[in-house]
């Protein structure tokens, strides 16, 4: 769910059945020109919308069956073979199987809604009782499977998805070493980025992202820390939406930590991602951040979308102290989002900048290296007989025991710094999580927001995608994902054009729970501009190219 080796990390200066056969990319392994691009085949489910496929289906044009006959054609053809994007790990052997009940279904004349014999795919650390793995990337978890579904996963199985597989990640959602090259696992290798296989994909939502920008299925579920949605959203030119801490049950996930993990929708288009988040979200008894809102009536995101292409009166701010000046390129990109949005009717209050941005990033570690133990830890006895490796310590010991498998490139710095720390009640954690909930929130997003009376703050998501490098591992190209991360607050990504050829997008964030009011700019702004473009599976970024 983490992403801070990308971002933040270097700023601490300190801290540096199943799988496909995977060959992990070494750093820019091979050069070829631009111009030579994997011959890729024609692909008639390329681009289209989940309302497109429900059409096909409606028509008897497809079926839910054979949208997964032609969905795993397409892995097969793209992540196993071609290009080799190395973004899906598994297949549900049981998929067809499923699809058959669902398409049994809709001949009877039900029809459970939006998502309806849907596939879609799952990162690697959202827990399904089924034939596939739980893993979070790591070969430790293989074969270790929940006693039960994740309560997102059993929402979806309601809303009627079929479960095509899951997709990689960065090993452990990337919280396993300040060294680390964002998709790369254990199991899957390293993840390729669509729009230029050099390129860093991002992570930790890595597999999600560049499965879903290359169609290999409708949409993702990815999981988010602090920017593991949108940053491969961005990299991936997609629709993410991080939502605010307790819309999404967690239960069942493979954490980090509890007072910023959330799982969140990976689409192409806004009113995907809005009804994606409609299904996952909800109240979950073993969730206590959940609890926030229970009794409240659901809320159908994709429904308040309708006819919203105006923004008249919608006051955005534009805080541009720290999170502008990072990146060039995504700096003008966002220059023109902010011309667009003006023309759109927005009222842009310029600058509103958030005065304690940057006075987190220590204690932010803190209290993720506090609760990664403590969370983990949990996770691991839950898995009772399931598991040999029942503590981080076992994991610190396993990856010792298998270097050449799994630290072949990168170590476990992270992990280790994690098990030298103390119990939830030690005060160094309790003064760390108040400082980031205090300059986040009241200090920081909602003071801004109060006091230029905003409705929502907008900036880049980050640069553009940066080169794979199992050398050095990541290096920092910008983004704004921390303090909303940090406070628990949503975060939506949507594309903002491209720089030589790589996609870039848009950040739209603020309070709790407004995710209403971010869809609908994001959406009015999407349906504005049409930034998204599929990707091309160049073998490296074409330098030539103006956008």
């Amino acid at each position: 769910m983490a992403r801070l080796t990308r971002r933040s990390l270097i700023r601490y200066g300190a801290l540096g059945g199943a799988a496909a056969a995977a060959r992990p990319l070494g750093a820019r392994e091979t050069a070829p020109s631009a111009s030579a691009a994997p011959q890729v085949p024609a692909f008639e489910l390329d681009e289209v919308t989940i309302a497109d496929l429900q059409k096909r289906m409606a028509s008897g044009a497809e079926s839910a069956r054979t949208l997964v006959a032609k969905y795993s054609a397409r892995i097969e053809a793209l992540d196993r073979k071609g290009p080799e994007l190395r973004a899906v790990l598994e297949l549900d052997p049981d998929a067809p199987s499923i699809a058959d009940r669902l398409d049994a279904e809709r001949k009877a004349g039900r029809v459970r809604g939006p998502l309806h014999g849907i596939p879609i795919v799952l990162k690697d650390n959202v827990g399904t009782a089924d034939r596939m793995n739980t893993s979070a990337g790591s070969l430790a978890l293989v074969g270790a499977t929940p006693a039960a579904d994740a309560f997102l996963v059993r929402r979806l199985r309601d809303a009627g998805v079929v479960l095509l597989g899951k997709t990689n990640l960065s090993e452990w959602a990337n919280f396993r070493s300040t060294h680390s090259s964002s998709g790369w696992s254990g199991r899957g290798g390293q993840c390729r980025n669509p729009y230029a296989l050099d390129r860093n994909p991002s992570g930790s939502s890595s597999g999600s992202g560049a499965a879903v920008a290359a169609s290999l299925a409708a949409v993702a579920i990815g999981s988010e820390t602090d920017g593991s949605i949108v940053s491969p959203s961005n990299n991936c030119g997609l629709v993410g939406v991080k939502p605010t801490l307790g819309l999404v049950s967690r239960t069942g996930v493979i954490p980090i930590a509890h007072s910023q993990d959330t799982a969140g929708p990976m689409a192409r288009t806004v009113t995907d991602a809005a009804i994606l988040l409609t299904a996952i979200a909800g109240t979950d008894p073993q969730d206590p951040a959940t609890k926030a809102i229970a009794g409240k009536p659901p809320v159908d995101y994709a429904k308040l979308l309708e006819g919203a292409t105006r923004l008249d009166g919608i006051r955005i701010g534009v805080p541009r102290k720290k999170l502008f000046g990072q990146s060039p390129s995504a700096d003008a990109l966002v220059e023109a989002a902010l011309a667009d949005l003006k023309r759109l009717g927005a009222v842009i209050v310029d600058p509103a900048d958030i005065a304690t941005l940057g006075e987190t990033d220590d204690s932010e570690f803190e209290v993720l290296l506090y609760e990664f133990k403590a969370d983990l830890n949990a996770y691991l006895a839950g898995l009772g007989e399931k598991t040999r490796y029942k503590t981080l310590k076992d994991l610190i010991r396993f990856n010792e025991e298998n270097r050449d498998r799994e630290m072949p490139y990168f170590g476990q710095e992270i992990f280790e710094k994690a098990e030298a720390k103390g119990p939830l009640t030690e005060k160094a954690y309790l003064d760390a999580l108040e400082k980031d909930l205090r300059l986040t929130r009241g200090e920081g997003i909602d003071k801004t927001m109060d006091e230029h009376k905003l409705d929502a703050l907008v900036a880049p998501t980050s640069g553009p995608a940066g080169l794979i490098d199992l050398v050095n591992g990541d290096y920092g190209v910008g983004g704004s994902s921390s303090f909303p991360a940090i406070a628990g607050y949503p975060d939506v990504s949507v594309p903002c054009g491209f720089f030589r050829g790589l996609p870039v997008g848009l950040s739209i964030f603020g309070r709790a729970w407004s995710e209403p009011v971010l869809l609908k700019i994001a959406y009015a702004y999407e349906q504005a501009t049409k930034h998204r473009r599929p990707p091309r599976f160049l073998p490296t970024v074409d330098l030539t190219a103006k956008a």
